[in-house]
């Protein structure tokens, strides 16, 4: 009876425990589901709204709304022109001059770097990525945009001018430190670290038996880096680029500070301008009626610039990946 007991007893733990983990693994589903559909009901809650509060301003200037120029809150008069020109040239100007150096100091951190040295330098560089941007956009406008305008704006605006092309690209009219091309500096300042560090992450991650055989072939340093390290990490690469140009794009607070956030568009780097970021920034606090409709049309854009990028990104991806 005893032993008839006891398999009874074992029989109704194991049905317990079947019906427990049943019913924490159909928890763990549905709470999986709810967190996953949670991200999807917030991002159709922020699209939605953004073109509830701007349709009013696509309705009253249409197709205009993107390629006019004008912004005057005095008249109602709203064009995005210069703020999606300013974004743009400016992230442009970020990744031009923020990739080369980004991938330069993750091959150096892998390939180059004393032993020693590492762990400063991406110490350094991970320190760099957690400085708030607002910081930036004061050091900008407060240390570089002063010594930017002295060393560089006033000694090329006197070289370049009266150039077909360089005197109107380089050329600044009023040589005040802050502009488009500043703006781009200091942006390319902002992602480097997150760049450097997600491509010094992928470069660690490739095996080790692939740079030997490169070198035991007789490669050099640049070959290696050139043939066996980019051609593996390519893919991930680009996703670290993409990341910086996210960014790049939405970056509000420096770009505030430094580009001029001016209204008007002009073909030399070193005019002031403005980005969609900086123009909300400014302008939202005191915005109303069709000028609160015209900024959140402005969202609106910034939002499909950004997912047109990283479409785009996953297109390139899936091609390298396909080859």
């Amino acid at each position: 009876m005893t032993a008839v007991s006891d398999q009874l007893v074992a029989s109704n733990v194991q049905i317990a425990r079947r019906s427990s983990h049943h019913t924490s693994d159909r928890v763990f589903r549905w709470a999986s589901y709810g967190s996953a559909l949670l991200v999807l009901v917030v991002l159709a809650g922020i699209i939605g709204s953004m073109i509830y509060g701007g349709w009013p301003a696509f309705s009253e200037f249409g197709f205009g709304f993107l390629t006019s120029s004008v912004w005057n809150v005095g008249r109602d008069q709203y064009g995005a022109w210069v703020a999606i020109a300013g974004t743009l040239t400016s992230a442009l100007i970020a990744l031009v001059i923020g990739v080369p150096i980004s991938i330069g100091i993750a091959i150096f951190l892998t390939q180059l770097c004393p032993s020693w040295l590492r762990r400063p330098v991406s110490t350094t560089i991970e320190l760099l990525a957690a400085v708030p941007s607002i910081i930036y956009g004061m050091w900008g406008l407060f240390v570089f945009a002063p010594l930017f305008a002295q060393f560089v704006q006033i000694p090329v605006s006197n070289l370049v001018e009266g150039l077909p092309f360089f005197g109107t690209v380089l050329y600044a009219r009023v040589p005040s430190g802050v502009g488009v091309l500043t703006a781009g500096i200091i942006l390319a300042i902002m992602i480097i670290p997150f760049i450097a560090s997600i491509t010094r992450d992928i470069l660690d991650q490739i095996p080790t038996m692939l740079r030997e055989s490169a070198y035991g072939v007789g490669c050099t340093t640049w070959e290696v880096v050139r043939y066996v390290l980019l051609p593996q990490a390519g893919v991930s690469i680009i996703g670290a680029i993409m990341l910086g140009l996210g960014r790049a794009l939405g970056e509000t607070m420096a770009v505030t500070f430094v580009i001029g956030n001016a209204n008007r568009l002009s073909l030399s780097l070193f005019d002031p301008g403005s980005t969609i970021a900086s123009r909300i920034a400014n302008e939202f606090n005191e915005a109303s009626g069709l000028h609160l409709n015209a900024l959140l049309a402005l969202g609106c854009i910034l939002f499909l610039v950004t997912f047109t990028v990283l479409a785009l990104a996953r297109f390139l991806i899936s091609r390298v990946k396909v080859h």
